[in-house]
């Protein structure tokens, strides 16, 4: 197998860098969003449960910083959201490689 010619930043940038990675880092930060509103306006006598979805829209890898002390444990959401949209630029930058290969063959 060839080497790629691209350097590491060039080959991070590639997989960010498109509609559904770019997609995904918006609903994550949708849901940054909503969790914040929720903390600072919405007043209830009891805790709120919206910061898990946090950690549910960025899982499985935010999941293993749930064991960090204190809010170390939401460094785990802005690590789970990149690297989840890497995983998932890169999937989606294989499928276009796929079907423009085979529109070609």
């Amino acid at each position: 197998m060839a080497a790629s010619p691209r350097t590491l930043p060039q080959s991070l940038r590639h997989h960010l860098l498109n509609p559904v990675a770019l997609g995904y880092l918006a609903a994550v930060a949708a849901v940054g969003v909503w969790v914040v509103l929720d903390a600072l306006l919405v007043e209830r006598a009891d805790a709120s449960l919206a910061g898990v979805w946090l950690f549910i829209v960025t899982a499985p890898t935010s999941m293993l910083f749930t064991a960090l002390p204190g809010s170390l444990a939401f460094a785990g959401v802005a690590v789970g959201a990149v690297v989840q949209a890497l995983a998932v630029g890169a999937v989606y930058r294989w499928l276009r490689g796929r079907t423009a290969r085979t529109a070609t063959a």
